[in-house]
């Protein structure tokens, strides 16, 4: 199972890098609509859909992202000028904030299930604003989306450490039995020195040490949510794995779990940031 897993990790690093670093901006906007798509058809499993019902809504929402890419290149990089303001790019990365960091705290105390137009509504707001910040983020610069990236690699390999090493107060046993508060604070106390370390190599002064510690804390925190809640919608479906597309690693969803909560709320702050 390791060595399958390792072999999964190794070939998705090999297909991830190259297309980070050399893929034109509109290329990668439709690479990552397919992956958004493919997540899209494992979202329909844990709303019980058939196979027609998921294959459907996975063509779906990659055909959604393909055209939004076509119709506003500006606005993902991908044209002459780059224009990240847009109303509507604020408003999906308003709604996503608001999702993660007002909803979801309430969702996973009170454990609500999911199901019909609710869920479809839940898995666009999950999914689109997810799409949109892999390719703005990326647009300011393969490396910063790859920061991104690393800072939740780097809650994920902490949590897991620090919770097998020292574990023993549970984070939320009814959603996650194996995470830990030891674990979610190796999160943080990972992601902060991997982030000072960051500033200090690349003398990053975007802000003061203080709030770009918040920010980092801030950031594991809303990955850890991310976590949590496809754990739930797992455990209310009755599987283990979003599905079985990548040996060793389960589904798509599996993989980008934290990253769709991290991702749009990290590219809100960006947003509210350059423009203020």
């Amino acid at each position: 199972m390791l060595k399958t897993r390792v072999i999964t990790a190794l070939v998705l690093m090999a297909l991830l890098l190259p297309s980070l670093f050399y893929l034109p901006q509109s290329a990668w906007a439709l690479l990552v609509a397919g992956f958004v798509g493919v997540a899209a058809w494992e979202w329909g499993g844990l709303l019980g859909k058939s196979s027609g019902w998921r294959i459907a809504l996975g063509v779906l929402t990659a055909v959604v992202c393909a055209v939004v890419a076509r119709l506003d290149p500006n606005a993902l990089g991908a044209g002459d000028a780059f224009v990240p303001a847009r109303a509507w790019v604020l408003l999906a990365y308003g709604i996503s904030g608001g999702f993660w960091c007002f909803v979801m705290p309430l969702w996973l105390r009170n454990k609500w299930s999911l199901s019909g137009a609710a869920g479809l509504a839940v898995g666009a707001v999950v999914l689109l604003p997810t799409w949109l910040a892999m390719v703005q983020l990326r647009a300011l610069g393969p490396g910063i989306l790859l920061a991104v990236f690393a800072v939740v690699w780097m809650a994920d390999i902490a949590a897991y450490f620090s919770g097998k090493a020292f574990g023993k107060h549970r984070l939320a046993p009814t959603i996650s039995p194996g995470k830990t508060w030891e674990g979610a604070l190796g999160a943080g106390l990972g992601v902060v020195i991997y982030g000072v370390a960051i500033r200090q190599f690349f003398s990053l002064d975007l802000m003061p040490l203080f709030w770009w510690v918040a920010a980092l804390l801030g950031v594991t925190a809303v990955s850890i949510v991310g976590d949590l809640y496809e754990s739930l919608l797992k455990r209310k479906a009755g599987i283990k794995d979003s599905s079985n597309i990548l040996p060793g690693h389960g589904g798509v969803l599996d993989r980008i779990d934290s990253l769709t909560s991290t991702l749009p709320v990290v590219a809100l702050a960006w947003l509210l940031f350059s423009i203020r």
